[in-house]
């Protein structure tokens, strides 16, 4: 059995995406869903709907996605977390 990244897909509100993909690009999401399918023991009937999926899976997985988005996300708490009174220079 292959070990693909994405996993069946939950049944959920379809959602319309308007967007042009390379013809290989598009083979390749066929290709993927046809696996899938056989993998999962479950009917792709559109290949478009592994999109979404397929990018949340990037987007979690993405190491150094995630460290850029923490040190955002600790800059805009720092920005908004009440003024600190300043130290004074620390002596040895």
């Amino acid at each position: 059995m292959a070990k693909l990244k994405l996993r069946p897909i939950l049944n959920d509100k379809p959602v319309k995406v308007t967007l042009s993909l390379p013809g290989a690009l598009h083979r390749d999401l066929v290709a993927y869903a046809e696996v899938l399918a056989r993998e999962t023991r479950q009917p792709i009937s559109d290949p478009v709907k592994l999109i979404v999926p397929m990018l949340e899976r990037f987007i979690a997985t993405d190491r150094e996605f995630a460290k850029a988005r923490r040190e955002v996300e600790g800059l805009i708490l720092t920005a908004s977390s009440p003024s600190l009174p300043a130290l004074g220079p620390m002596s040895s």
